[in-house]
């Protein structure tokens, strides 16, 4: 982990809880006097503006020690974790990733082991109840994307209190109008797009960027019109390679000798399978998207002879400081979740509705996706300005 939380664990105690029963010391009645907060899942711009809103707010406001868990749920699995100061959250507003460290990697309910050189999952959900009661922490926060929340959502089963906010750059958290991440997420790879215009036309070729989202489109829908791609394909809608080509042959045709196509990672052709860059059988969510750019740049060159380039932007869309807009909707939440805490109100999900914070059932949101309607506004807007979908 970082340099802040430098330290050496406790030793595991021995215990006889077993997986899935529920601890008799965890939801009990009292004050909440400590609360942990982990950030699991891909980083993303604004964790650390959360973590400084939590800690500051639930230290200053209401007295509650808090207590940062590295690495996400394996630090909880493996007992790493210390006591948060006021001097350890300052400064962090503007820094992107996060100063406890995350893993994507890591479910209590299908953790990885070696057995006779191979690998088994199994089940310490136990070792997370032991270590929560260990510290002496009344309620978890857990920062985290849909995967996050289900395991979160799998612990309140087991009598943790916890509380659960919004964070993916891919926006696809199913409750909530927005998280934060995506914003910045966004800025960059319009960023991107602005630059490739000029390449674009220089070279009179079609350039395609693929940009993050995995079964969502919505940065693709966002930076795409934000860049004034002429083309955007989305994981919503399947896509006609012919109609996508016969856009681009349009556009030369009417002396508009370059064309951009923003390609969202989850995009698939009618008829055809998402591209997978790879299988991690190690992670909770082992299917790694990548490669539909390559895709549509070869199609299109070899289908209308115009030279085509792919840039695949990656993890520059997670990192870097956050924007301010995604800094103010970090603060929002994390308050919202010190609130709901001392108001002793468990097992809820910060969300923000129609330009209002709110909460709702964490469990609301697990095994469920935010995608991009059909009957989207910016959808329409894009369509009617001649943006092609490839539909």
């Amino acid at each position: 982990m970082s340099e802040l939380l430098n330290h050496t664990s406790s030793p595991t105690p021995s215990s006889s809880t077993a997986p899935g029963t529920k601890s008799s010391l965890i939801g009990s009645k009292r004050r909440m006097n400590r609360v942990g907060i982990l950030t699991s899942g891909g980083d993303c711009p604004g964790l650390n503006a959360v973590i400084r809103t939590i800690a500051k707010s639930a230290m200053r406001r209401y007295g509650i020690d808090v207590w940062g868990i590295e690495d996400g749920f394996i630090g909880l699995i493996q007992n790493r974790m210390q006591q948060l100061r006021d001097a350890d959250v300052s400064n962090i507003l503007t820094l992107g990733g996060t100063i406890l460290g995350t893993n994507n990697k890591c479910d209590p309910r299908r953790y990885p082991t070696k057995n006779n050189g191979g690998a088994q999952f199994v089940d310490v959900t136990n070792r997370c109840l032991e270590h929560i009661e260990l510290r002496q922490l009344d309620a978890l926060i857990v920062i985290g994307g849909d995967g996050s929340m289900a395991v979160t959502a799998h612990l309140l089963a087991q009598g943790v209190p916890c509380i659960g906010v919004p964070k993916t750059i891919d926006n696809d958290l199913f409750g909530t109008d927005i998280t934060f991440g995506f914003s910045t997420a966004v800025s960059i790879a319009t960023d991107a797009i602005d630059r490739i215009h000029t390449t674009a036309a220089s070279h009179h070729r079609a350039m395609v960027i693929e940009v993050m989202g995995r079964n969502a489109g919505w940065i693709a829908l966002y930076a795409g019109i934000a860049g004034g791609a002429d083309v955007i394909l989305l994981p919503e809608i399947a896509f006609d390679l012919e109609k996508v080509c016969a856009a681009v042959v349009y556009r030369c045709n009417r002396g508009k000798r370059s064309s951009i196509l923003c390609v969202a990672e989850g995009a698939a052709p009618k008829g055809g399978k998402q591209a997978v860059a790879r299988i991690d059988p190690s992670s909770p969510e082992p299917v790694r998207l990548g490669g539909i750019g390559q895709f549509v740049a070869t199609a299109i060159e070899k289908t209308t002879g115009i030279e085509a380039r792919t840039t695949v932007l990656g993890h520059v869309q997670r990192g870097g400081e956050p924007i301010p807009a995604d800094r103010v909707l970090a603060i929002q939440f994390g308050h919202a979740a010190v609130e709901i805490l001392a108001q002793g109100r468990m097992g809820r999900l910060v969300v923000m509705r129609a330009g209002a914070i709110s909460d709702i059932d964490l469990t609301e949101v697990v095994g469920q996706q935010r995608r991009v309607p059909m009957d989207s506004s910016l959808l329409l807007a894009a369509r009617d300005v001649g943006t092609c979908f490839g539909d």
